[in-house]
């Protein structure tokens, strides 16, 4: 079937852990269970993938997002006490079978004269900038009765996908050629039951501590008017800050590319960000001077599309079964020579001590009080941040694993 759509670089979240992420909202809207139902349906009929499962592709190693219109999002009605942390770390200890669980999981509780949702969804689904458009457009749903705009999904297919320049350099292109080489020669591949059983085994393992810190009023707009003055961005200082406090030259950030890709249509979910390293050798321990070299190398990045989709160009030179393989050749008892150097040298699985920013931005919103960007806990990271700033407030999760 040609209007299939298959997954390429989302591929890499298929069978990897802690592949979900969340936002939860302050909606200034009065609590209604019946209403935050209704808004939730109308994204489902507005976004093809919100209704689709994974599916394998029979004698072919392709999966795709299968749609099953009468698929039902999961809202769970919770009491204003309850803690919307404990209710995200119990669906990440629970695993996620996106074969037969819906892509994206909701929480709703009174707040107030308001109303608090949280929405956790699969990798797969989105990336950050995604799911904050999806709760914007709830919100505007729920408080306005506003109707979703309905987007036909079209995601990024090969490397024709990405700017100009985006493929692999030579010596990157030999080490996964040769990757993709052993791993035929290996003769096996990876069952998604087979990779169930390692995941829940691998998530009761892990101890993962999140919290959150608020910087908001006269303390933001000084940082702000600080960057400003130093001509480095609030992103720059968090990245210095990062290195400063953690002890590291290098953090991986996140980058929306959706302006740069010729196929985004806009308010589609799906993937459209990549992720690279920022490094800088030389640390100062003036904050501001080391951001300042962190916004050189950013621009100097950017500026390079081999350098900016360097990832995105790996999944998409990478045969998808290796892909699946990596993370439980590293973490688990699959035996993958091939799987296992990549997940250590390439991914970082083996030593597992990356530090990474995902900062969604800035936006103002008259439905939307304040909210809260909780990142995924890759297991290449030892450190994660998740930050969002809505109305001048930003919230800025941390998770430890």
């Amino acid at each position: 079937m040609t209007d299939r759509k298959y997954l390429y670089t989302e591929r890499a979240h298929y069978m990897c852990p802690n592949m979900h992420f969340g936002i939860m909202a302050e909606i200034g809207a009065v609590f209604d269970a019946n209403g935050i139902i209704k808004s939730i349906d109308a994204l489902k009929s507005a976004h093809p993938l919100m209704r689709s499962l994974i599916a394998e592709e029979q004698g072919s190693s392709r999966i795709y997002y299968e749609e099953h219109p009468e698929l039902e999002i999961p809202v769970t009605v919770k009491e204003a006490d309850d803690n919307w942390l404990t209710d995200y770390e119990a669906v990440s200890t629970a695993g996620w079978n996106v074969q037969k669980e819906a892509l994206i999981k909701v929480f709703a509780y009174p707040s107030g004269s308001g109303t608090r949702v949280l929405f956790i969804t699969h990798h797969l689904l989105c990336d950050g900038r995604g799911l904050l458009q999806l709760v914007q457009e709830f919100a505007d749903c729920y408080s306005n009765g506003t109707e979703p705009l309905c987007v036909d999904e079209k995601l990024m297919k090969s490397l024709d996908d990405l700017p100009g320049g985006s493929d692999l350099r030579f010596i990157s292109k030999v080490l996964i050629n040769d990757s993709n080489k052993k791993w035929h020669k290996e003769g096996h591949k990876v069952s998604y039951d087979e990779y169930l059983k390692f995941e829940r085994d691998h998530d009761s393992k892990q101890y993962i501590k999140r919290e959150i810190k608020c910087v908001d009023g006269e303390e933001l707009d000084t940082l702000i008017g600080l960057c400003r003055e130093n001509g480095v961005s609030l992103n720059d200082y968090l990245v210095a800050k990062m290195m400063i406090d953690e002890g590291t030259d290098k953090v991986v950030i996140a980058s929306d590319i959706r302006n740069k890709i010729k196929n985004y249509k806009k308010g589609a979910l799906g993937n459209y960000a990549t992720a690279f390293g920022v490094v800088v050798k030389k640390r100062s321990s003036d904050i501001m001077e080391l951001a300042k070299a962190v916004d050189h190398e950013v621009s100097s990045i950017i500026s390079k599309p081999d350098k900016e989709m360097l990832v995105l160009s790996c999944y998409f030179n990478m045969d998808p079964e290796l892909l699946d393989a990596i993370a439980i050749s590293t973490l688990g008892s699959f035996d993958s020579k091939a799987g296992r150097f990549v997940g250590s040298k390439m991914f970082g699985y083996e030593k597992r001590d990356g530090h990474c920013i995902t900062n969604l931005g800035r936006a103002e919103s008259s439905v939307i009080e304040e909210g809260v960007f909780i990142p995924p806990a890759s297991p290449a990271n030892r450190k994660a941040w998740g930050v969002l700033t809505i109305n001048k407030k930003m919230r800025i999760c941390s998770i430890d694993s």
